[in-house]
């Protein structure tokens, strides 16, 4: 069974269209603004996806085309069985929470590893980078959702809602360490490590 990323699905719907290469489907998923939601910075990893599909019958090699002055380029094409897959893939992941593991909630985990002050000055540049980050996914979606049927445009609805609430989370949590209103200190943690040490927890 091919392993499931969000990036095999890129190609496999992306191929759905039309026969395409791996440059142009780089290239498309940066145009329309898919590089948000899917990782495509490495070149590398893209082909690396494409073979693993094409290994699993889910794609297949068209055709290839050679451009004056280009290399040559192999084109591809979706299968049946790809088709299928793509279809199984969106269901499931529209339908069930996969566990995952993101850096910030590790972090967050761990922030009594530092003094108050500490931690909240590293959430605050946190802070920056999403307000930044939210400011320019509002304005590349208000640049388009007028020019654009709003099914190719749900997944930035759904990021401005996910970072307007991390926005609002992490501010208060800010907030809340500059109060005064929670603290810690190593000494606290440390008698509260021993007490549940002696009683299993």
């Amino acid at each position: 069974m091919t392993q499931r990323s969000g990036l095999a699905l890129a190609v496999l719907s992306l191929l759905s269209e039309e026969p395409m290469h791996p440059y142009r489907m780089q290239q498309l998923i940066r145009e329309r603004g898919k590089d948000a939601v899917v990782n495509v910075g490495q070149r590398s990893q893209l082909y690396k996806t494409i073979d693993r599909l094409a290994r699993d019958g889910l794609i297949t090699e068209h055709t290839t085309e050679r451009e004056t002055a280009r290399p040559e380029r192999t084109l591809y094409t979706v299968t049946d069985d790809g088709r299928e897959t793509a279809a199984d893939w969106i269901r499931e992941m529209l339908a069930a929470p996969r566990p995952e593991f993101p850096e910030f909630v590790v972090a967050l985990a761990h922030i009594a590893q530092l003094a108050p002050e500490d931690a909240a000055r590293a959430m605050e540049s946190r802070l920056d980078a999403l307000r930044r980050r939210l400011a320019a996914t509002r304005a590349s979606h208000g640049a388009v959702v007028e020019l654009l049927p709003r099914i190719v445009l749900v997944e930035a609805e759904y990021q401005i809602t996910v970072l307007e609430a991390e926005t609002s989370w992490v501010a208060a949590l800010v907030d809340d360490v500059r109060a005064g209103r929670l603290t810690w200190s190593h000494e606290e943690l440390r008698r509260l490590a021993e007490t549940l040490n002696r009683t299993g927890g």
